[in-house]
C-alpha cells in the first residue's frame, strides 16, 4: 500500500504545481485584459505603451509567483529537489522583474521620442531630446541587465564564493581586468557625459576626422556617422570628448556658404553683384538671409570675387553653392567674355627701341 501511496502522492504534488502554473497564467490573462481595457479608455499614450511593454515580464512573473506559493506542496520530494526548484524559481523571478523594468524603461523612452518629432523643419529641441533618451535608455538597460545578472549569480553559492575569492586574493588579476576594461568604462562615462552636455545630437551635421556626415546612431559606447557618400564612420564616444570636431548644427541648422570666382580687372563690379543677386533670388535653395559679393583678392592677372550666401541647412547650402557657381560663371561667359581671366603680354616695338642710324 505504501508503494502505491508514494507514486500517487507524487502525482498529486505535480498536479498541484501544474495547477499553480495554470492559475498564474490565468491571472496574467485576466490582469492584462483588465489593463488593456483601462488603457484603451485612457487617453494617455504613455499608459498604453507601459501596459504593452509590461506584458512579457508579467507573463513570466505571475506563474513564477504562483509556483513559488505552491512549492511547499512538494513536502514529500527530496530536500535537494526542493532546493533546486526554489533556486530555479528565484532566478526566473529575478529575470522576470528585470524584463519588466526594461520594458517600462523602453515604454517611457518610446513615448518621449514619439512626443518629439524630428521630421519637422525646426527639430533642434527634438534631436536634443532623442539623443538624451537614446543614451540614457541604453545605459539604464545595461545597468538593469548587470544588476539582474548579479542578483541571479548571488543566489548560487559556488559563484558567490568564487567572487569572494577573486576579490580577496586576485588583486593583480583585478587590476589587469580593470585596465583591460578601461576603454569600455571610459566610453560608458563619456556616453553619459554626451547625453548630459549635448555636444552632439542625432541628425547633427558634423565633420569628424575630415569626414562630413550626419549623426545616424548613438549607442552605449560609439557613434555612427553617415557620411555623404553613404559610408558609415564608427567613432568612439571618447573621440567627441577628447578631440575637436565640427558641429554645423549645434545651435541652428542655418549656415553660410561661399562661392569664389576669378575675373579680369575690366569686369564691372556692380553688374556682377546684380547678376549674383538675381541668380540667388531665383532659386528656392536660398533662405533669404544673406547674399553679398566682395572682392577678396587681387593678383597681377585677375581679381577674386567671393559670394557669401545663406541656406537653411548644410545640404541646401551645398546645392546652392553649386548652382550659383554654375550660373554665375555662365553669366560671365555670356555677358562679359572679355572679362574672363587672361594673361597680358606687352610686346615692345622693336623699331622704336633700336638705335637710330646716323
Amino acid at each position: 500500500m505504501a508503494d502505491f501511496d508514494s507514486p500517487l502522492a507524487i502525482v498529486l504534488e505535480v498536479s498541484v504545481f501544474a495547477l499553480a502554473l495554470v492559475v498564474g497564467w490565468a491571472c496574467y490573462r485576466v490582469l492584462f485584459r483588465l489593463l488593456s481595457r483601462a488603457g484603451a479608455r485612457s487617453e494617455r499614450r504613455l499608459t498604453q505603451q507601459i501596459i504593452a511593454e509590461m506584458r512579457p515580464g508579467v507573463r513570466l512573473l505571475l506563474p513564477v509567483i504562483a509556483a513559488r506559493v505552491a512549492l511547499p506542496a512538494f513536502s514529500r520530494a527530496p530536500e535537494q529537489t526542493q532546493a533546486l526548484a526554489h533556486h530555479v524559481l528565484v532566478v526566473l523571478g529575478i529575470g522576470a522583474v528585470t524584463r519588466l523594468l526594461i520594458g517600462v524603461v523602453g515604454a517611457i523612452a518610446r513615448f518621449v521620442r514619439t512626443s518629439h518629432d524630428v521630421h519637422v523643419a525646426d527639430n533642434l529641441e527634438a534631436r536634443r531630446v532623442h539623443t538624451q533618451v537614446d543614451v540614457l535608455e541604453r545605459t539604464a538597460t545595461v545597468l538593469l541587465v548587470v544588476l539582474g545578472s548579479a542578483f541571479a549569480l548571488m543566489t548560487i553559492q559556488g559563484a558567490r564564493e568564487l567572487g569572494a575569492g577573486l576579490l580577496a586574493s586576485a588583486g593583480v588579476v583585478g587590476l589587469a581586468v580593470g585596465l583591460a576594461a578601461r576603454p569600455l568604462l571610459e566610453n560608458g562615462i563619456a556616453g553619459v557625459q554626451l547625453a548630459l552636455t549635448q555636444p552632439i545630437r542625432v541628425d547633427d551635421v558634423v565633420v569628424v576626422h575630415g569626414e562630413w556626415g550626419r549623426i545616424e546612431e548613438i549607442t552605449t559606447t560609439y557613434v555612427v556617422v553617415r557620411i555623404w557618400d553613404e559610408r558609415r564612420l564608427v567613432v568612439p564616444f571618447s573621440t567627441f570628448i577628447q578631440q575637436p570636431f565640427e558641429n554645423w548644427t549645434r545651435t541652428s541648422a542655418e549656415i553660410l556658404g561661399t562661392v569664389f570666382l576669378w575675373a579680369d580687372y575690366t569686369l564691372p563690379m556692380d553688374e556682377a553683384r546684380t547678376a549674383l543677386e538675381e541668380i540667388v533670388r531665383a532659386t528656392p535653395l536660398w533662405d533669404g538671409r544673406v547674399c553679398k559679393m566682395q572682392v577678396v583678392d587681387a593678383s597681377e592677372q585677375a581679381v577674386e570675387l567671393r559670394a557669401l550666401i545663406s541656406a537653411a541647412d548644410s545640404g541646401r547650402a551645398w546645392d546652392l553653392r553649386v548652382h550659383v557657381r554654375e550660373q554665375w560663371l555662365a553669366w560671365l561667359q555670356h555677358e562679359h567674355p572679355e572679362s574672363l581671366p587672361r594673361a597680358r603680354v606687352v610686346l615692345a616695338d622693336r623699331e622704336s627701341t633700336s638705335p637710330t642710324s646716323g
